[in-house]
């Protein structure tokens, strides 16, 4: 399985559930990104859709996107 993260880069409007400088990872949802969002495991470890222009994605070496991935 694949892992991929982006960057929180605000949370305007999201404070509750999203934290500025924080990686996220990011759960494949193609309906979502036909809508401009982006579904990421947010701090309620509950995958939802946040606008996209709130994170910015963080390209990592395999070894550590699954290092990061199975961190609790």
């Amino acid at each position: 399985m694949s892992h991929h993260f982006v960057v929180c880069t605000k949370n305007t409007g999201y404070e509750a559930s999203l934290e500025p400088r924080k990686l996220y990872e990011v759960v494949e949802d193609s309906a979502a990104s036909d809508l401009d969002m982006i579904r990421v495991i947010d701090e309620s470890g509950e995958s939802y859709l946040y606008p996209k222009d709130l994170f910015l994605p963080i390209p990592l070496p395999k070894s550590i996107e699954e290092q990061i991935a199975h961190v609790a």
